[in-house]
């Protein structure tokens, strides 16, 4: 990702400002690289290309899988939406800012919850490493409550 371009910038909260930052960036905002952040927004998850092209092509939109590809690198390669690397694959989510997961067990989705550490830990941290900490996220696992 290019954080000169990307520094001075507002987080990415929500479609419109995803779209305002392919604006702002001079990415061409076809009618599939829109159809892609529409459904990530729209459907708060993160998801597989394959999971992406399959429920585009179930709403009836127009898309190939070389397009999905294409269009999900080219957006997380900018920083517009996120991209997680696992085991079995990547997943495209719609939070890029700093945030951290949920990694639900039982169902193995990843929840996005924005929460901030109390300042005694990140001074705590920064004591122990000599590292001035900017930003951070944090993986929680575990079961759904019963």
């Amino acid at each position: 990702m290019n954080t000169e371009l990307t520094s001075d910038l507002k987080p990415i909260r929500c479609l419109e400002d995803a779209i305002e930052r392919c604006q702002h960036l001079g990415m061409r905002l076809s009618r599939q690289r829109r159809f892609i952040l529409e459904l990530l927004w729209q459907d708060q998850e993160h998801l597989s290309a394959r999971e992406i092209y399959d429920r585009l092509n179930r709403q009836g939109k127009d898309i190939g899988h070389t397009s999905v590809y294409q269009n999900l690198e080219a957006l997380s390669e900018q920083g517009i939406i996120e991209c997680i690397e696992r085991s079995d694959g990547r997943l495209y989510g719609n939070v890029s800012d700093a945030h951290s997961h949920v990694n639900c067990l039982d169902t193995q989705q990843i929840l996005d919850i924005h929460i901030e550490l109390p300042e005694e830990i990140i001074r705590q941290v920064e004591a122990k490493t000599g590292v001035r900490i900017t930003e951070y996220h944090i993986d929680f696992y575990g079961y759904r409550a019963q």
